[in-house]
């Protein structure tokens, strides 16, 4: 989406930002133009946009003298409006017919046979190494260390990172399931370690850092507890903070909530799947806010299709909401272009990081959402992306990280460098 910047009314330090040439009818669907893969030829596919919202972001800014940044002072953020463009999805499957078929399941929003939907479950959710498992050992081997190469460990080039970094001002963007924390079955209990939150307080005293969550961000904090920190939750639809920097008592909260405007949809959704979904052993339900996550990673797989026939049955009368995956988790999200990747942007800008070469953003994260962010980076030729993962799998991250015990020992030695930097500065 093109913007325009325009001096706002609050004077020289407020400026407006809307988007030009939306395109699209309001509140008209318009008919794919691009064709439907063999399995899908039966189906017709449309894309809704919503009604039109107030597409204006209006901010004041301020100088962070600790850390060299600007912040936003102040947030005035209405609803931008829809599009009928969406990102790519983000696949994980090695086959090109499976990547097709979810291309335009995902991009239409509009899933009309519920063996698509197992399909796509089985395919996302493996249960461990898929990609090499059907070749001979040696192959398979091959093909790990050659994954490998192309995304080494963050640990091991460390040394790399910082020397990308020296004299730049470091940004640290982080996922919270998979990441900060294992993934459990629970997703209630999704708790950090006392040793992570200590980390990550380090981390917030050298930089500016955001924990970018599909989870709501009422539950994000209720883990990390740590009000120096960005919160972008429902996969950056809800961003705020921070409320406190040191220093800086007096600072005001931004706010970012693209889709508000759907919030009595989503809570009409979550109650409705609620009910469905109540006799299927297993299946949870959460109200991510701007988004419903359905948590199937405790459901028998016998029972998947049931799942999803409800998951679907319940979407069918939402044309302005998309379904999308994560890891064992079906969430549906308003149809508007917002994501991840959008919402590191968002916050880059605030942080006074949008242009120029004096920053340096991480983006660490273990979900197919976070390649959103990846791509992002990728795009910009700035920062870097790591993925948190024991298996090699298709993304855009430039590094890898195993799992969150590593995840910390990469945060406490950043921490240590910055510290090191300055003491010799």
């Amino acid at each position: 989406m093109k913007l325009t910047i325009t001096q706002g009314i609050g004077g020289e330090n407020c400026f407006m930002v809307q988007p030009l040439g939306v395109g699209g009818i309001n509140g008209e669907a318009s008919p794919s133009s691009s064709p439907l893969p063999s399995e899908c030829s039966e189906a017709s596919f449309f894309s809704v946009i919503p009604p039109p919202l107030p597409p204006t972001l209006c901010f004041l800014r301020r100088k962070m003298p600790k850390q060299n940044m600007v912040v936003a002072e102040e947030v005035l953020f209405s609803v931008p409006s829809a599009s009928t463009l969406f990102p790519p999805p983000r696949s994980k499957a090695s086959t090109a017919k499976y990547k097709e078929l979810m291309a335009h399941l995902e991009l239409h929003g509009n899933w009309n046979r519920a063996s698509s939907w197992v399909e796509s479950m089985k395919a996302s959710s493996p249960t461990g190494p898929k990609s090499t498992s059907f070749l001979p050992s040696d192959t398979a081997d091959s093909s790990d260390c050659e994954w490998r190469r192309r995304h080494p460990s963050a640990l091991s080039k460390f040394e790399d990172l910082t020397a990308a970094a020296k004299g730049k001002n470091v940004v640290v963007f982080l996922d919270y399931d998979g990441t900060l924390s294992p993934i459990v079955d629970d997703p209630d209990s999704a708790f950090m370690s006392e040793s992570m939150r200590a980390v990550l307080q380090g981390v917030a005293k050298y930089f500016p850092t955001a924990i970018v969550s599909g989870r709501c961000n009422d539950k994000v904090f209720s883990f990390v507890q740590l009000s120096e920190l960005y919160y972008a939750g429902s996969h950056g639809m809800d961003i705020i903070g921070p409320t406190k920097w040191p220093d800086q008592a007096n600072a005001k909260t931004i706010l970012c909530q693209p889709a508000i405007a759907f919030l009595p949809m989503i809570n009409e959704v979550y109650n409705t799947l609620l009910d469905k979904t109540t006799l299927i052993p297993g299946s949870k339900v959460e109200n991510n806010r701007f988004c419903v996550s359905v948590h199937f990673r405790c459901v028998e797989e016998k029972r998947w299709n049931r799942l999803a026939e409800e998951v679907r049955s319940v979407l069918a009368a939402y044309p302005d909401l998309k379904l999308t995956q994560g890891r064992k988790v079906l969430e549906i999200r308003p149809t508007v272009e917002w994501d991840k990747g959008k919402a590191l942007e968002f916050l880059l800008h605030e942080l006074g990081c949008a242009d120029g070469d004096n920053m340096l953003p991480l983006y660490i994260g273990d979900d197919r959402t976070d390649e959103d962010a990846f791509k992002v980076l990728r795009a910009r030729g700035q920062g870097f992306g790591i993925l948190v993962s024991k298996f090699p799998k298709e993304t855009c991250a430039s590094y890898s990280l195993k799992d969150p015990s590593e995840v910390k020992d990469f945060l406490r030695d950043l921490v240590e460098w910055k510290r090191n930097s300055l003491q010799n500065n």
